[in-house]
């Protein structure tokens, strides 16, 4: 160095030192004087190694060294740990020493740290990242764009990206398309663009993927391109689009068993579950049925069985009322059949209609996913189950009214008949009376004769109308007997409680409870007008019905067969008169859950359950189709009514679901109440 070049070395604003061959000062500018903490007249004339050797060592290695003995410049990086300072440190050898330059470059420091740390996030990332130059050729890809694509970079890198959409066979519109992004986020139209393409990945899977294009600040690439893959959210909002259409279709139908076929087809097509079935609470019965189930469920079972409570993992989750998850049935206990060929399961609740249950063959099968989805699905379900029991309760409402209107009519045909017909036998009574004796007739401008009536001859009290006159010679008696009143009062009495029975609507009843036959029978028996001895029960049973209503029903049934019995059939009280018998069940038959139930799939072989009543009356029934029901039928025509008869045991069956036949039997005749499907022999 000359004393020349020392004003210029003192202008710069890196740190410089000369150095001898001896390796003493001989120069330093006022940064050199600043980063080594001292002076020129201090350091001149001293040999480096002597004034630093801490320093030498550790920031300044071989590299001096090299330098003066091969006479290269050499460049290294140091860092100034007080000075929390990167340096960029170059010596460069003469034949009198070396020329130290030390520039700061802290900043260069920090930004290649910032590009290491974001290239290692870019690898490690999933997603496909690619940046092009202006030129549009590929400047970089991470590994993700290298698995995307199935090439590896260095058959990339420098090519244009017109490569890409190639290998992912993303078609020419999607390409045109992804092209136009680029430029407009090139030129600056916009800051960020992304477009959703079909492609095909490495593996020749049909994929969907989003790229999202930003700008870029780098010395090489202008605009980076991020891919990832959206299939599964591409196809779960396909799902979720796809289910709203289905609940139009579950809320158009208002039959039950529609409303589940439809549900648990949409989960094998739309959901992928192939193993799927749908049951219902059977109110009555307390169990669940199937009612609807895949195809896949048919070959693998061979149908869906019944479950009792409570029986299985799907009782459990019925009861709990949320859905449950099992990712390995093998480490489940409480399982239906601790042989299925079922790995996993997911069983939804749908309210307090019933449950729907898919399941696989594998364990692990099903994800959250899964599980929001079929959510879904069964809450559409629940709600088209509640709008299609609201529309039956209508339809039976209105039924029932319609129903109602022609029972009052009937009501009032009975009404008007048989009172008509109780008063036309007090007035012809009266007539033939008056014609014989002349008392109680009157004609014109003459007195009319005062009347008695006296039902109870032995009192000494009469009841006497005078009109016109005080003479008591003439006293008429009511023609008809006592015995005779007494049965008119009985008949109409009778009319009357039926009456009230129907305005009670007949057709209506209350909670099903478990009722023992025998002892309804007697109950029945006792308040009828049947003698209690002349009833028969075949065999104890048990049924569930409404205990008061059925109770009406037996004794209204008695009543009837009491009033076709002739006198001679009614001294022999010691003879039966009515034998009841079970239907459809044999005397060793009693049901047990270990049973094989009944499945959907399979053909039912339960019998018509139910009761007979077998009467010995000589008089045939009337038909309660025509005595009520038929509004078209002329009731002057029909045989002596006591009553509204069997058409008040119909309507109790009916209101059961259950069904009356009557037909002839050998000396007398035979009453069937059928479908009663909780009859079960003691």
């Amino acid at each position: 160095m000359t004393l020349r070049s020392v004003p210029v070395v003192d202008r710069i604003t890196d740190a410089f030192f000369a150095l001898d061959t001896d390796f003493r000062f001989t120069y330093l500018n006022d940064r050199a004087e600043t980063l080594l903490e001292r002076s020129r007249t201090d350091l001149i004339g001293r040999v480096m190694w002597d004034e630093f050797p801490q320093t030498v060592e550790t920031q300044f290695p071989d590299g001096f060294h090299r330098a003066m003995e091969k006479q290269v410049s050499v460049s290294f990086d140091i860092y100034h740990a007080r000075l929390e300072t990167w340096f960029e440190t170059t010596a460069y050898p003469s034949e009198g020493g070396l020329s130290v330059y030390m520039r700061d470059v802290t900043e260069r420091k920090e930004q290649e740290r910032v590009i290491a740390q974001h290239a290692a996030v870019v690898e490690a990332i999933s997603d496909a990242i690619i940046t092009l130059n202006r030129n549009r050729e590929i400047v970089s890809v991470n590994e993700a764009m290298e698995s995307f694509l199935g090439v590896d970079r260095t058959e990339l890198i420098g090519e244009h990206v017109e490569i890409v959409p190639e290998l992912a066979e993303i078609g020419d519109e999607h390409a045109v398309e992804m092209g136009r992004a680029i430029t407009d986020v090139d030129i600056g139209t916009a800051d960020t663009r992304h477009v959703e393409v079909p492609f095909t990945d490495a593996q020749g899977t049909d994929r969907m993927g989003e790229f999202r294009f930003v700008p870029i600040e780098d010395n090489n690439a202008t605009v980076a391109g991020v891919m990832r893959d959206i299939t599964d959210q591409y196809e779960y909002e396909r799902i979720a689009a796809s289910l709203h259409e289905i609940t139009r279709w579950l809320l158009e139908s208002d039959d039950p068993e529609e409303i589940c076929s439809i549900a648990v087809h949409a989960g094998s097509d739309l959901l992928n579950l192939p193993i799927s079935g749908i049951w219902l609470l059977d109110e009555e019965q307390g169990y669940l049925d199937p009612v609807a189930g895949t195809a896949g469920a048919y070959e693998e079972f061979g149908g869906l069985p019944r479950f009792n409570p409570p029986q299985g993992l799907i009782w459990d989750v019925f009861e709990a009322g949320e859905v449950e998850r099992f990712d390995d049935l093998s480490e489940v206990d409480g399982l239906y059949n601790d042989e299925t060929p079922l790995q996993s399961e997911v069983i939804a609740p749908i309210g307090t209609h019933g449950v729907l249950m898919t399941g696989s063959l594998q364990p692990d099968r099903f994800d959250e996913t899964d599980v929001e989805l079929l959510s879904t699905l069964v809450e559409n379900t629940r709600a088209a189950l509640d709008r299609a029991d609201r529309e039956q309760l209508l339809r039976e409402r209105t039924s029932d009214l319609e129903r109602q209107t022609e029972r009052l009519e009937g009501i009032a045909d009975v009404l008007s008949t048989d009172l008509k017909r109780q008063l036309d036998a007090v007035a012809d009574a009266l007539e033939d009376e008056r014609a014989q004796t002349g008392v109680g007739s009157s004609t014109e401008g003459e007195a009319t004769t005062s009347i008695n009536i006296d039902t109870k001859p032995d009192t000494d009290t009469d009841t006497n109308t005078n009109t016109n006159s005080g003479n008591n010679d003439d006293v008429w008696e009511f023609p008809l007997a006592e015995d005779s009143v007494t049965t008119m009062l009985d008949r109409t009495e009778r009319l009357v409680d039926d009456v009230r029975e129907f305005a009670r609507n007949a057709t209506a009843v209350g909670p099903r409870n478990r009722i023992l036959l025998e002892q309804a029978v007697n109950t029945a028996a006792a308040t009828s007008r049947l003698d209690a001895d002349a009833v028969k029960l075949e065999q104890p049973a048990v049924l569930r019905a409404d205990a008061e209503r059925f109770t009406r029903l037996l004794e209204t049934a008695f009543d009837d067969i009491a009033d076709r019995i002739d006198e001679q059939e009614t001294a022999a009280s010691n003879e039966t008169v009515v034998q009841i018998d079970l239907l459809g069940v044999s005397p060793d038959e009693q049901s047990t859950h270990d049973q094989q139930q009944a499945v959907i799939g399979t053909e039912s072989t339960d019998r018509s359950r139910g009761f007979a009543l077998v009467d010995t009356a000589a008089l045939a029934p009337t038909d309660p189709a025509d005595r009520i029901f038929d509004t078209e039928s002329d009731p002057t025509e029909s045989e002596t009514v006591d009553g509204l008869g069997l058409a008040l045991v119909r309507a109790i069956a009916n209101a059961h679901d259950w069904t009356l036949s009557i037909d002839s039997a050998e000396n007398g005749t035979r009453i069937e109440i059928q479908d009663v499907t909780t009859l079960e022999p003691l």
